[in-house]
């Protein structure tokens, strides 16, 4: 019988035959196994020996990646602060350039509306230019008009000579619109000395024909226009000639005033036969420039006439003033004279100060001893130098 789990079996029950078969298989197993693991053990030994050396390796490798860990925790700290450093450099950089873009904003905007104060003003300023040229066109417009006009281009021009006449001249040495013996009426007269006399300066001329020649468009009429100006130029100094130069009255010469330097240098340009037949005449064209000149001429000469004309008076007036001047002198020598005689005075009495102050002295001091007087005379009263 054997007993199993608390059960008992005979030798030769099924149950036993198949439990003997099991431990059998199972034994067999074992056997195997345990010879499998021999030869396992022999086969493991390399293999745990590579197991080592992998384990060193791992080990190695563990350590290189803490270092390559630390390595990176340093470089990320340093790449940290750079980026840190960085950033505030960029910040500052930034804040700079931000400050620097505002200035030149500010700048910009100052200089700008600078500018465009600028611009208006010369916009404004064009404007009144603007504004004078059509008041300027407006004039001459109605300058045209005067001219074209015979009176009132005389009256132009008179009035012209006069405004360049007061300027040059004192008002007493010219007459305007001057009555000659003849009954002749002249612009203006001058007063010169003799010589050379008064003189004429004439403002009316002919401007008709400088205003054809103005006019011509091609060589025929610029030919025709020029003739009709030399002849109304010529025919204008033989009628000065003839009116205003009068032997024993006025001077021996006129002037011809041109109220316009275009005219006259269009005739001297392109007319000099026509100026030298002037200066034959004795009628001198002149235009507002070189009346001007040859007024302060005039004015110097009439200067030199007044400087003559006076030349008694200033030698009477410098004989009385030679007088004053010897005058002057004998009462600085008398005044002289009673400095030194009050000076002589001031030293006697000087003198005699000293003197008084001495005795004075002893008095106080009751220094009578020195009082007696060793003289009768010095008791009797006092020296000259006292």
């Amino acid at each position: 019988m054997i007993t199993l789990f608390g059960q008992s079996y005979a030798w030769d029950a099924p149950e036993v035959l198949v439990l003997g078969g099991v431990a059998l298989a199972v034994l067999i197993l074992l056997v195997l196994i345990w010879r499998a693991a021999g030869r396992s053990a022999v086969m493991a030994g390399p293999l745990m020996r590579e197991m080592g050396w992998l384990s060193q390796r791992v080990q190695q490798l563990g350590d290189g990646q803490e270092r390559l860990a630390g390595g990176l925790h340093h470089v990320s700290e340093a790449q940290a602060v750079s980026q840190t450093a960085m950033l505030r450099m960029m910040e500052q950089r930034l804040a700079e350039v931000q400050r620097q873009m505002g200035e030149s904003l500010h700048g910009t905007a100052t200089r700008t509306a600078r500018s465009l104060g600028e611009l208006h003003q010369r916009l404004e300023t064009i404007d009144k230019a603007q504004a004078n040229i059509e008041k300027l066109s407006g004039n001459v417009l109605s300058l045209q008009d005067i001219l074209s006009n015979k009176q009132t281009r005389g009256a132009f021009g008179e009035i012209q000579l006069h405004d360049i006449v007061q300027k040059a001249l004192p008002k007493d040495a010219f007459t305007m619109q001057a009555t000659l013996s003849t009954g002749k009426r002249a612009d203006c007269l001058v007063h010169l000395p003799n010589p050379p006399g008064p003189i004429v300066i004439d403002a009316k001329f002919p401007l008709e024909a400088y205003e054809a020649l103005r006019r011509a468009e091609n060589p025929r009429q610029m030919q025709e226009a020029g003739q009709l100006l030399r002849v109304a130029v010529r025919t204008h100094i033989r009628a000065i000639s003839e009116r205003y130069i009068i032997e024993g009255e006025t001077a021996d010469g006129a002037l011809m005033f041109l109220p316009s330097e275009a005219v006259y240098a269009e005739l001297h340009a392109n007319f000099p036969d026509v100026v030298r037949e002037g200066f034959a005449a004795k009628v001198w064209i002149v235009s507002p420039t070189t009346c001007m000149a040859t007024l302060n001429t005039m004015r110097a000469v009439l200067k030199d006439a007044r400087m003559r004309e006076q030349a008694e008076a200033i030698r009477k007036e410098l004989s009385l003033l030679y007088n004053d001047v010897e005058r002057l002198g004998a009462r600085v020598e008398n005044l002289d004279r009673h400095f030194g005689q009050a000076a002589k005075d001031i030293e006697e009495i000087k003198i005699s100060t000293d003197k008084a102050t001495k005795r004075a002295r002893r008095l106080d001091n009751f220094d009578f001893e020195e009082l007696a007087p060793d003289d009768p005379a010095k008791v009797i009263g006092p020296t000259a130098a006292e």
